[in-house]
């Protein structure tokens, strides 16, 4: 077993605690998955007590200190979201940790070393601590897959994964297959041909009808897929090709999917660009839990 798999098997479940409903709503799916998959859970709370000290300069000498009443406050967070976790499942592996740095870059840095990152799609306004506020830098900027929670995970719903063509597509539908067999859920491959905005084209239909280009659309979906289906024969997948509007089509499945996934970039992005505008719309207004995988 190479140290790379080694690490990949014990990885753990990391997931950011703020405090606010979407973060101890990201502990309890958290919580679910590691002990579905037998996963020790992290729970990180981070106070960035330079950026507080630098704010207040001699200010934090005040009785009780600022800094000393953020920790107190970030420890009782960690409390609950590990009582949480231990309702979820007393015989689940826990550990909790209180960083003193910047939120983004503390779940930046344990994505590295992650199974999953979660972190819920908001946070608690008006804090240093502000989970919310770092969504997209996590989402673009992290490692491996980062599952935002948002919405509701529909129990009978299929995992739905978009599939450009892009490099990015592999890890998305690499990423997409692992779920849907870890919860025993079909896999819906949705791809179209333009990334066009879906009103560009109303009035033309809405499925590709043109032979040559559908044929080419089957071709290059069916290059996406190829060996995932042989890898995980289980899977029940259906194949979904549309004219246009990957937003669209994606944010329309949400409505009824337990999970979306995508890439963390799209084709035609360009270089710096670390998250593409179909994940960064589906982070943002999706109707269930989204998944963006990066290919590293």
């Amino acid at each position: 077993m190479t140290t790379a798999t080694h690490r990949l098997a014990t990885a753990p479940v990391v997931v950011g605690a703020d405090g606010s409903d979407a973060a101890l709503r990201a502990v309890g799916l958290a919580a679910e998955i590691a002990a579905a998959r037998g996963r020790r859970l992290d729970i990180v709370h981070a106070v960035n007590t330079a950026a507080v000290r630098l704010v207040l300069g001699s200010y934090d000498t005040m009785i009780p200190s600022v800094v000393e009443t953020m920790r107190a406050e970030g420890a009782d967070m960690l409390g609950k979201a590990r009582r949480i976790a231990a309702d979820l499942d007393p015989n689940l592996v826990v550990e909790t940790e209180l960083v003193e740095r910047g939120a983004a870059d503390t779940l930046v840095e344990r994505s590295a070393a992650a199974y999953l990152t979660v972190i819920g799609a908001t946070g608690a306004g008006g804090t240093v601590a502000h989970l919310g506020s770092t969504l997209l830098a996590v989402v673009a900027h992290g490692h491996g897959s980062i599952l935002v929670t948002r919405g509701e995970e529909h129990p009978t719903g299929p995992i739905v994964v978009g599939v450009d063509g892009s490099p990015a597509s592999t890890g998305a539908v690499e990423a997409a297959f692992t779920e849907a067999a870890e919860r025993k859920a079909p896999l819906v491959a949705v791809h179209t041909w333009s990334d066009a905005e879906y009103a560009r084209f109303a009035g033309l239909p809405d499925l590709i009808e043109e032979p040559r280009m559908l044929a080419d659309a089957e071709s290059l979906l069916a290059e996406q897929l190829a060996g995932w289906s042989e890898k995980y024969p289980d899977v029940e997948v259906r194949r979904e090709l549309r004219l246009s509007g990957p937003r669209h089509h994606l944010l329309d499945w949400s409505k009824r999917a337990r999970l979306v996934v995508v890439g963390n970039r799209g084709r035609g992005g360009f270089t710096g660009l670390l998250l593409g505008s179909t994940g960064n719309a589906l982070v943002q207004r999706a109707h269930c839990p989204v998944l963006v995988a990066h290919n590293d």
